[in-house]
């Protein structure tokens, strides 16, 4: 059944990609043109012209190479982040299952072209349209198409029917949209259109179309650049005035008003916010955690618990059939030849599992028991009140209904005395207690009219027992102990059996002291109970998925910051609420991913914890650069301004400013953003959820950093007039002065403590360093550079004693780190 990969081949460059529109990528262009519409590079414009015209050709063409450097840089930085975007749109592209040459394989889902046999289950989103061949009880959510919330039933279609393109909703019709959401059951379908030529498509509904929200983060900048942008343009305004009263010179005093408006505009923010952003959800992703919010990443690394499943997550969810078990046969271990005593059980097993098996330990039993010929006549899912799911066979004149799931919800099922029960309860917890999953097998054979009636009254013989191993994760233990040891209490919340999630918790390391709380010790707790007992219970068992969210708001009021894994379509609404919603990317539904935060693409436990290491290493990356920005701009906007307040010559004119930027760009979002984790960063306790990323304390680093560069650029400054030094000399010395202080304060500030000072890392910032040292040079050696600049070459005792002074004034931050941080040493060894 299904195409041949060469037919799909051809079929895919006939009928083109089964994807929409997607979003338009701005060329270069287009970045160009977003760029020149910045306020900074509009007063760049605007002072070049004005050197144009007063016929200063020099400086007027500088300042124009400078622009295109300027937006060059900001382009250049920009395409990095959108092929980082795209890169990750890449990964996130879901995948169907299809049958492809005989055998199921999944495939991108723009892959799928008509006449593809695909095959769709509970809780995804159906690729293209198609028709329903086979299937059990399967319900389609269709109100993206139809606005209507009530998911609707779906039948086969029958052999002679034709295949039309009737109009979405109403009952049991066998038409599937793509799109829609499969609610409950599983089914084989044939594709018959994809792409634009989709329902979807053709009512042009596409997330390309939805423009992506700023985050908070993200407005709280835009609004910090707005005031302090109106803030430049004033000051520029009371600049040109001051000197066109004061001095008479309008023209001297509008390219004072320029500079100072450039030195106040720190326009990297948002530039440096969008790149840390897009590279960090690409180093996450390299991680194997797809972020599908960029915000999730400054959270990341403040979660304090983080709630695991252990199918899949803790362990390899690659279930075993380990032993069966029956009254009057006891244990049989497996693998090996299954005795006649016990193949009664084996096989009411296999007819209570799926045909087309997703769940692992339905897989499970089809490799020892063998698949069965046919469909079920009547499908039972598992429901809160019972845990069992249930399907009817037709056999002979009458059917068989066979239940498999939780032991004591087949024991409700079965008609069965209180001995029977605890020797049975004895025997569940005898296997559990291995770490084994323990589910009860039951069938009951009905007249084939009661075949879809429902099956609590059904007189069922209860079967016996099925014991699965699922093995743990190699890297489980190390990871969970790595997790705790960066202050991240790691709970596990599964549907198993207590002794089950007990014996599993204490291999994976979890702490186990406080017990297991079970879903229905849960159910009989009000709101403050269930505070209280979270703060201790790290295993919690027997959890039904509506109750992870009781769990989730328990936690978030007892002050956690929850990270929360899930993979099911009733697990979204505790994704939704958890601070940091995870989705199993192999085995969660499209539901869930679409409520969650992060996607696992390997589903491995470990990588969430790599995943917060990254996240701590983004946010402390961001935060750096963030204040080395406000800290380098206070001597640049100081310098510009306090010779106006002084009636001194100007230090700094466009050009000087322009040079500094040409600098400060590709540090920013270089050299920070390539820092390496800190050497402690999961030794330490989360950060509060509530500290900002950028908030006073930032700032006020920022400015002491910068007022210290200031104080002593603008004392070699005022040093070196008072001494009679021509102003062209004196300049000369603050500007070299003021570069050397903002290379020193960039390399002390973002490197961490302890590092080598030639380590391997560090050679893009050494680069960025020799050629602005090398362009300084050319500045104060040649001539004809110089006049652009206003300089001339100082004697070279006061530029080794300017150079040394800059590099001490931004390098003292660094000896401050280095003993902060060796006390900090000294006091966790003592």
């Amino acid at each position: 059944m299904g195409l041949t990969s060469d037919e799909a081949a051809r079929r895919l460059s006939v009928h083109g990609p089964n994807a929409l529109p997607e979003p338009r990528r701005r060329g270069v262009l287009g970045l160009v043109l977003s760029t020149l519409r910045e306020p900074m590079f509009l007063l760049l414009v605007g002072a070049a012209a004005l050197y144009l015209v007063l016929g200063d050709l020099g400086e007027g063409l500088f300042l124009v190479f400078g622009a295109a450097v300027s937006v060059s840089l900001v382009v250049l930085q920009e395409a990095r982040s959108e092929r980082a975007l795209a890169a990750l749109r890449q990964m996130a592209e879901p995948l169907a299952r299809v049958l492809r040459d005989g055998t199921e394989r999944r495939v991108p889902s723009r892959d799928l072209v008509p006449g593809d046999v695909v095959l769709v289950g509970e809780g995804e989103r159906l690729p293209a349209d198609g028709v329903l061949l086979a299937g059990d009880a399967l319900t389609v959510d269709e109100s993206v198409l139809t606005g209507e919330s009530v998911p609707v039933s779906k039948r086969l279609i029958a052999p002679e029917e034709p295949e039309s393109d009737p109009e979405p909703g109403g009952e049991a019709l066998p038409w599937l949209y793509s799109g829609t959401l499969v609610t409950r059951g599983q089914g084989v379908a044939r594709v018959l259109r994809t792409g634009a030529a989709t329902r979807l498509g053709r009512i042009g509904l596409s997330l390309a179309a939805i423009a992506p929200e700023p985050t908070r983060l993200q407005r709280a900048t835009a609004r910090l650049i707005g005031w302090l942008g109106l803030l430049a343009f004033a000051f520029c305004g009371l600049v040109v005035v001051t000197y066109g009263v004061l001095r008479g010179d309008w023209i001297e005093g509008t390219l004072a008003g320029i500079t100072l408006a450039i030195a106040l505009l720190p326009e990297e923010f948002p530039m440096v916010l969008a790149i840390f952003l897009a590279l960090g959800a690409w180093r996450l992703a390299r991680e194997r955690v797809l972020a599908r919010r960029s915000a999730a990443i400054e959270t990341l690394g403040a979660a304090t618990r983080l709630c695991v499943d252990k199918t899949g997550t803790l362990t390899e969810n690659r279930m075993r059939l380990a032993a069966l078990w029956r009254e009057e046969v006891g244990e049989v271990a497996l693998p090996g030849s299954v005795p006649a005593s016990v193949e009664g059980l084996l096989r009411a097993a296999a007819l209570a599992s799926a045909p087309r098996p997703v769940d692992p330990m339905d897989r499970a039993v089809r490799e020892v028991a063998g698949e069965t010929e046919g469909l079920p006549l009547a499908t039972h899912p598992l429901r809160p009140d019972r845990l069992a799911f249930v399907q009817a066979w037709a056999e002979g004149d009458g059917a068989l209904v066979a239940a498999k799931g939780a032991p004591e919800a087949i024991m409700a099922l079965c008609d069965s005395d209180p001995t029977r029960a605890t020797t049975l309860g004895e025997e569940v917890a005898r296997l559990a207690a291995r770490g084994l999953r323990v589910l009860a097998v039951a069938s009951a054979r009905v007249p084939l009219a009661d075949a879809a009636q429902d099956p609590s009254g059904l007189p069922f013989d209860f079967k016996g027992l099925l014991a699965f191993e699922d093995p743990l994760r190699a890297d489980v233990p190390e990871a969970v102990a790595l997790a705790r040891h960066a202050g991240i209490e790691v709970a596990m919340i599964t549907g198993d059996y207590p002794a089950t999630a007990l014996a599993i918790a204490r291999a994976a390391g979890i702490d186990a002291s406080a017990g297991v709380l079970t879903g229905p010790e849960i159910a009989r707790l009000d709101a403050q109970e269930l505070r209280d007992r979270v703060r201790g219970v790290r295993v919690y068992a027997r959890v039904m998925p509506e109750q992870k969210l009781a769990l989730v708001e328990a936690m978030k009021a007892a002050g956690e910051v929850v990270a929360m894994t899930g993979d099911g379509v009733n697990d979204a609404p505790a994704l939704e609420a958890a601070h940091i919603g995870i989705a199993m990317g192999q085995r969660g539904t499209d539901v869930a991913r679409e409520a969650a935060d992060l996607v696992l693409l390997d589903d491995r436990f470990a990588s969430i914890v790599s995943g917060v290491r990254l996240g701590r290493r983004v946010f402390a990356n961001l935060r750096k650069a963030l204040t080395y920005v406000v800290a380098i701009h206070v001597p640049i906007a100081g310098i510009a301004l306090v010779p106006v307040l002084l009636g001194l010559p100007p230090v700094f004119f466009p050009m000087h400013v322009v040079l500094l930027e040409l600098v400060i760009d590709p540090v920013c979002s270089v050299v920070f953003e390539a820092e390496p984790s800190e050497r402690g960063a999961m030794d330490r306790s989360p950060r509060p959820v509530r500290e900002p990323l950028f908030g006073p304390r930032q700032l006020l680093v920022g400015f002491v950093q910068g007022a210290v560069i200031l104080i002593v650029v603008m004392s070699i400054y005022v040093l070196a007039l008072s001494a009679g030094m021509p102003e062209t000399q004196a300049r000369g010395l603050a500007f070299a002065a003021l570069v050397a202080a903002n290379l020193a304060l960039a390399f002390a500030a973002s490197a961490e403590p302890g590092t080598r000072f030639f380590d391997p890392h560090r050679v893009v910032f050494f680069g960025i360093a020799g050629a602005a040292t090398a362009i300084v040079a050319l500045i104060l050696l040649l001539p004809s550079v110089a006049g652009i600049f206003e300089v001339t070459r100082p004697p070279t005792s006061a530029l080794a004693a300017a150079l040394a002074a800059g590099v001490i004034s931004g390098g003292w931050w660094g000896v401050v780190r280095i003993a902060r941080n060796s006390r900090a040493r000294r006091s966790a060894s003592a």
